[in-house]
C-alpha cells in the first residue's frame, strides 16, 4: 500500500529521514503541518465530517501513490509504452440495445462467493502482549491457540488455517504468530526467520506461477496479506528492535502498528506516545501500509483512519453485562473498559479498516506491490529482461535461447578449466612420484650397502666360530683319551689294596 504519512503534531525540529531515489520528500511535506495538533479519535460512523486535522497526512500518502505509480512509469519499457499508444487509440462507441455484459460485475461475485476468499495474518510481538486475545476479539470467535512461554531459544514462526463462514461468504483465515519474539537475550537476528519466511511463501507462489501445468485457481495462497505489529505500551518510545523488524518487513508485507494492551497509559500519554510513533516511523523510513484513498466512497474514511494509526487497541473475549447490554470488556478494581467502544479504544476502528473496509485492498497490494517485486527480483537475478540491450522487446523465448548459449558457453569454459587444472595436477603429481621414486632408489641402495656389509660381518663371524667349534672338538676329543687311559690304570691298583688289607687281617 502507499507509504506512510507523518503524525499531526509532531515539529519540525523532527529528524529527517534518508530518502530513498524515488521516494516523497517527507521533510518539505512535514514541515508543512507538523503543528497541527492531534483530535481526539472521531466515531466511526462519522463518515460525512470533513477531515480537518489529518488533510495533510492523506495528502502525503496520496503523493506517495503518485510517487510509486510516477517511479514505476519511470522504469517502463517501449513496448509497455507501444501498448499505452494502443489502447488510448481504441475507438468509443455506443450500442444501440442490450447485449448484457453489464452482468460481468454479478458473475464475478458470484464466482467468488462459490470460490470463497482467504486471507493471512501474521502477528508480531512480544509475548505476553495480548496477540492472541486480540486476533479472537476481532473474529469474534476463540482461535484456541495455546499460550507460549518466555523460554524460547529462537523465534519460529507458527502458522494455523481456520475456515470462517459469515452469512454465504467462506474465508479461509491464517493466522502465522511469531513464539519467542523479542525474547531472547540476543536480538540481533530475531527479525530474519520473519523476513525467510515472508520470502519463502513468495517463493512457492512463484513456483507454482512457473510450472508448465499450474493450479493457481485452487492453489492455497499463504502470502501474508497483513502484518499487524503490535507494539508494547512503554509511552516513551519505540524499541530497536521494532524498528529494525519494521524496517526489514515494509517492502515485503503491509504493515499496521497497533498499541497493545492500550489500557495501560492514560488517553494523554497514549496520544503523546501515538505522534512519537509516528515520528519514529517517519524519520528511520519506515513505510508502514495506508489505508487507500483513491475510492471515493471510502476515501473519507480512510483518510481519517489515517490520522489515527498506530491504533491503540484493547482486546478481550469476556461479555460483562452493563446495563441491560451485554458487551466485550476487561473489568478492573477502578471500572470497566468496554473493547467495542471508541471512546475507551480504537478495536472498532481497527477492525473497520482491516475487515470491513480494506481486506481486498491488502490482498490487491500483496499481490501487486510486495510479491510482484520479489517476483521482479527474482526474475532479473535469473537474468530474465523485458528489453534488451537497444531498449528493443525481447521475448520469453530469445532470452531462454540467450541463457541457454551463455549456459552452454559457461559450461564449456570450466569444462576447458577443469582439462586444464587436471593436465597441470597431473603432471605435478606425476613429478611428485618422480621425486619419491627417486628417493625411494637412493634409501634401497643405502639400504642394500648395509645389508651386504652386515653379511659380510655375519659371514666373518660364522667362519670364526666354526673355527672355534673345530678347536674345541679337538681338545674334547683328546681330554675323552686321557680320561679312558685313567679309567683303565685305576682297577689294578684298587685290587692290589683290597688283597694287601685282607692280609694283614689275618695276621
Amino acid at each position: 500500500g502507499p507509504s506512510v504519512g507523518p503524525a499531526p503534531g509532531v515539529s519540525e525540529a523532527s529528524p529527517r529521514r534518508q530518502l530513498h531515489p524515488g521516494s516523497w520528500d517527507w521533510s518539505r511535506e512535514f514541515g508543512a503541518f507538523g503543528s497541527v495538533p492531534l483530535l481526539p479519535p472521531a466515531p466511526l460512523g462519522a463518515r460525512c465530517l470533513p477531515p480537518v486535522s489529518v488533510m495533510a497526512s492523506s495528502d502525503v500518502a496520496r503523493q506517495l501513490r503518485y510517487s510509486h505509480d510516477f517511479g514505476m512509469r519511470a522504469h517502463s519499457n517501449p513496448a509497455q509504452e507501444n501498448q499505452d499508444a494502443k489502447r488510448q487509440s481504441c475507438r468509443t462507441l455506443s450500442l444501440s440495445g442490450h447485449v448484457g455484459f453489464d452482468s460481468l460485475p454479478d458473475q464475478l461475485v458470484n464466482k467468488s462467493i462459490h470460490q470463497g476468499f482467504c486471507f493471512n495474518i501474521l502477528c508480531i510481538g512480544e509475548t505476553g502482549l495480548g496477540k492472541s486475545t486480540l486476533i479472537d476479539s476481532l473474529f469474534n470467535t476463540s482461535f484456541d491457540d495455546r499460550m507460549s512461554t518466555h523460554f524460547q531459544p529462537n523465534v519460529r514462526l507458527k502458522a494455523q488455517t481456520y475456515d470462517l463462514q459469515e452469512s454465504n461468504v467462506r474465508l479461509k483465515l491464517t493466522i502465522i504468530s511469531t513464539v519467542g519474539f523479542g525474547d531472547q537475550i540476543n536480538k540481533d537476528d530475531s527479525y530474519q526467520p520473519i523476513v525467510d519466511y515472508i520470502d519463502a511463501q513468495f517463493e512457492a507462489y512463484l513456483q507454482e506461477e512457473l510450472k508448465i501445468k499450474r493450479s493457481l485457481y485452487n492453489y492455497h495462497d499463504t502470502r501474508i496479506h497483513v502484518c499487524l505489529y503490535c507494539i508494547s505500551p512503554t509511552g516513551h518510545s519505540l524499541k530497536t528492535l521494532d524498528l529494525l523488524t519494521m524496517k526489514n518487513l515494509d517492502s515485503k508485507v503491509n504493515i499496521i502498528p497497533v498499541i497493545a494492551k492500550a489500557d495501560a497509559i492514560s488517553k494523554s500519554e497514549l496520544q503523546k506516545f501515538k505522534i512519537k510513533i509516528m515520528s519514529e516511523l517517519v524519520s528511520n523510513g519506515v513505510q508502514i501500509y495506508q489505508f487507500p484513498t483513491d475510492d471515493e466512497g471510502i476515501a473519507k474514511i480512510n483518510a481519517t483512519m489515517n490520522g489515527h494509526l498506530p491504533f491503540a487497541v484493547v482486546g478481550s473475549t469476556e461479555e460483562i453485562k452493563i446495563g441491560n447490554k451485554t458487551v466485550k470488556a476487561r473489568q478492573y478494581p477502578w471500572g470497566i473498559v468496554q473493547v467495542e467502544s471508541e471512546n475507551h479504544c480504537d478495536f472498532v476502528k481497527l477492525r473497520e479498516m482491516l475487515i470491513c473496509t480494506n481486506m481486498e485492498d491488502l490482498r490487491e497490494q500483496t499481490h501487486m506491490r510486495h510479491y510482484e517485486l520479489y517476483r521482479r527480483c527474482k526474475l532479473e537475478e535469473m537474468g530474465f529482461r523485458d528489453t534488451g540491450p537497444e531498449n528493443q522487446p525481447v521475448s520469453l523465448q530469445e532470452t531462454y535461447e540467450a541463457k541457454r548459449h551463455e549456459f552452454l558457453e559457461e559450461s564449456q569454459r570450466k569444462e576447458e578449466e577443469m582439462r586444464q587444472t587436471f593436465v597441470q595436477r597431473v603432471k605435478e603429481k606425476e613429478a611428485l612420484l618422480k621425486e619419491a621414486e627417486r628417493e625411494l632408489q637412493v634409501k634401497y641402495e643405502h639400504m642394500k650397502r648395509l645389508h651386504q656389509e652386515e653379511s659380510r660381518k655375519l659371514e666373518e663371524k660364522r667362519r670364526f666360530l666354526e673355527e672355534e667349534i673345530m678347536a674345541f672338538s679337538k681338545r674334547k676329543t683328546a681330554s675323552d683319551i686321557l680320561q679312558g687311559q685313567a679309567l683303565v690304570s685305576t682297577p689294578t691298583v684298587s685290587l692290589k689294596k683290597d688283597k694287601d688289607r685282607k692280609n694283614s687281617g689275618f695276621m
